[in-house]
């Protein structure tokens, strides 16, 4: 079966990263928030399994899908996330299903059936760990096989939870205590029945939990609390815990003879990401990418290692820091400290802009791929659709595009207020000293206790489309939020143009001051075709049980340019039109214009490939080398500039 990253279709402006099928594994890592890809501009959290890709070579893909707030089985049951994890998997891949923190919702009970259908308002996420937990294990594991993939289990890695010096039951997922169980009573052990499923399907299993549980003890609590998690939670890892959870999992799997021979066991440095793509950014704009570093059993055991980026990025120890082309990081003892650092780019005209980052002591030297692309937007229309929430929830819309009502899920709109009579705005306006919002309350009034993330089917969503006869370049999305009644608060602001099957972050509040409200504002580079719709989520939480508390929110911007989708930009082209494939060792290329002219560049801009002509279908032989390529299609209509890899 050929592979599906394999086949995706070029989309999105002037490039789009395509992977190649030839002899690609792809581990899909399916669980929750302990493992999920977090935003570094928003969030401090870095799941571990944005952090397993620089422990493989070119030959693995890691596809992570965990996602926040799931458990077993509302991973399972809601339509985003695993039904479309299945539609990537291909035969020869495997699913690492790593899931208790979210089951554990309700103490090892049941929470239903559905969210519609909780339990006596339980927490629908939770699961009985003999019946419905290991029920779900059970479907993700023949489901898997029944797609000719390998499922592999993993137990979750440890929460914060000392007493004294160890981890307490409750941290590796054993709620038992709670019973009055004694320790050698299972029955409200996760990583146990996890384990007894691993026995009763033949399925090997990498025991996080107790490997996590040697690493965060080895720590001690304080060092663990300053290092290995954010301080907002004892759950949830820092860069250097999902860093090192991953390496324990990939050298667990190389014991275990599980895809050892594409395992990086390299004991030298290590660079996350292996390859800096910074996406689409809109001229003038800069990107940040936060990059992290370690090195063991280095040559010569002290010196300095030297980081410099190539013309046309930046580089600095900190955010806060003077950008520049070189750093330099000192290292004893052999060993390099994990090391967070980060590479900006910014351009003021359009077009794909390339390089590299140099890492070297002199004895070990890496090279990482950088490459980011700008797009120009010219001519369109200027849309601008606003909600104020002063009154109602009536929005405001300028320019061509189709209004998505303003809809709450476990939500419901309480009254439009001002948060309190002192409220600080971010602002300096009198005109927001006694400004009304929109105050919305979770369905019964009542806050859970516990939750320490987002609730999938607990949201405020707004939305736009694109008119019939454009597309949508969406440029920027904003609003102001805020907690009324306390400091306990908390959301996370999201937006997706596929119903939430991947999602972006445009904020997140871990923290919020009551009766303060905060400015949120994301400069996406979207486009939305027509037929598509962009929606924008705001999860709200609460860090303690309460009631009466609510989420304010105010001025919900989203603003773009309508462009006539018959009469687009030449180095814009939309996916049913050039299809450009790597497989077997040739790229393959359809719907090209008659007489086209193709040429290779690698990423310094050394051409590799001689222009040569191509007729709409054709094919024509890939660079040996592998690594991050530029192909240029040149033709009477447009020239269009295409990102690939040859792996």
């Amino acid at each position: 079966m050929k592979s599906i990253l394999s086949k995706l279709f070029i989309i999105a402006f002037v490039f789009c990263s395509i992977i190649s099928a030839k002899a690609q594994i792809t581990i899909h890592t399916i669980g929750d928030s302990t493992m999920a890809t977090y935003d570094p501009n928003t969030s401090d959290i870095r799941g571990w399994g944005m952090m397993f890709q620089q422990f493989f070579n070119s030959g693995v893909t890691v596809n992570n899908r965990g996602k926040n707030g799931a458990s077993s089985k509302s991973f399972y049951m809601e339509a985003p996330y695993w039904t479309t994890v299945k539609q990537q998997i291909k035969a020869g891949d495997y699913v690492l299903i790593q899931f208790a923190h979210n089951d554990e919702k309700n103490g090892g009970l049941d929470g239903g059936t559905d969210a519609a259908n909780p339990i006596n308002g339980t927490d629908y996420r939770g699961t009985n760990p003999q019946t419905t937990y290991k029920e779900y294990l059970r479907k993700y594991i023949d489901e898997t096989r029944a797609l000719n993939a390998t499922p592999i289990l993993a137990t979750s890695l440890v929460r914060k939870y000392f007493n004294g010096a160890s981890i307490k039951r409750s941290g590796l997922h054993d709620l038992g205590e709670s019973f009055s169980l004694p320790t050698t009573d299972h029955t409200y052990d996760y990583a146990f029945a996890m384990q007894e499923v691993a026995i009763e399907k033949g399925v090997k299993i990498i025991d996080l939990t107790s490997l996590t549980k040697t690493l965060v003890e080895s720590y001690g609590d304080a060092a663990s609390t300053a290092q290995l998690y954010v301080s907002a939670d004892s759950t949830h890892p820092t860069a250097l815990l999902g860093t090192l959870t991953a390496r324990l999992c990939a050298q667990e799997m190389v014991k275990q003879d599980i895809l050892a021979s594409y395992i990086n066991t390299s004991t030298d440095v290590l660079i996350n990401p292996t390859a800096c793509d910074f996406g689409d950014a809109y001229t003038g704009q800069t990107l940040t990418k936060e990059v992290t570093i370690t090195g063991f059993d280095l040559v010569p055991a002290a010196g300095t290692f030297n980081l410099s980026v190539s013309d046309g990025f930046l580089i600095a120890a900190n955010k806060t820091d003077t950008f520049g082309s070189s750093i330099d990081m000192n290292y004893t003892g052999g060993n390099l400290t994990f090391t967070k650092f980060y590479i900006s780019v910014t351009q003021s005209v359009g077009g794909t802009q390339s390089g590299t980052l140099t890492v070297t002591n002199g004895t070990v030297t890496k090279i990482i791929p950088l490459i980011a692309n700008f797009i120009t937007l010219t001519g369109g229309t200027e849309v601008n659709l606003l909600w104020p929430l002063i009154t109602n929830n009536t929005p405001v819309l300028q320019g061509p595009a189709t209004v998505v009502d303003q809809t709450h899920s476990g939500m419901n709109v309480q009254s439009y207020a001002v948060p309190n009579a002192t409220t600080t705005w971010p602002v300096d306006s009198n005109a927001y000293t006694t400004r009304k919002t929109q105050r919305n309350l979770i369905d019964g009034g009542a806050w859970p206790a516990g939750e320490i993330d987002e609730v999938s089917t607990r949201y405020i969503q707004f939305g736009i489309s694109a008119a019939q006869g454009t597309e949508l370049n969406i440029d920027l999305i904003s609003m102001y939020v805020g907690g009324a009644g306390g400091s306990g608060m908390r959301c996370r602001i999201s937006y997706s143009t596929d119903d939430f099957a991947t999602t972006s972050v445009a904020g997140e509040f871990t923290s919020m001051t009551s009766n303060t409200m905060y400015a949120v504002s994301k400069i996406p580079v979207l486009k939305i075709p027509y037929g598509k719709t962009l929606k924008l989520r705001v999860y709200p939480w609460y860090s303690s049980a309460s009631t009466g508390k609510t989420i304010c929110l105010a001025d919900v911007k989203i603003h773009g340019i309508a462009m006539p989708a018959s009469n687009l930009s030449v180095d814009q082209f939309s996916e049913n039109k050039l299809k450009w494939i790597v497989e077997d060792g040739f790229i393959k290329i359809k719907n090209a214009s008659l007489n086209s002219k193709i040429t290779i560049y690698d990423l310094t801009g050394r051409e590799v490939l001689k222009s040569s002509i191509i007729s709409s279908d054709s094919s024509i032989e890939s660079p040996k080398n592998r690594g991050i390529y530029i192909g240029k299609v040149e033709s009477k209509e447009a020239t269009k500039t295409i990102k690939f890899l040859v792996p």
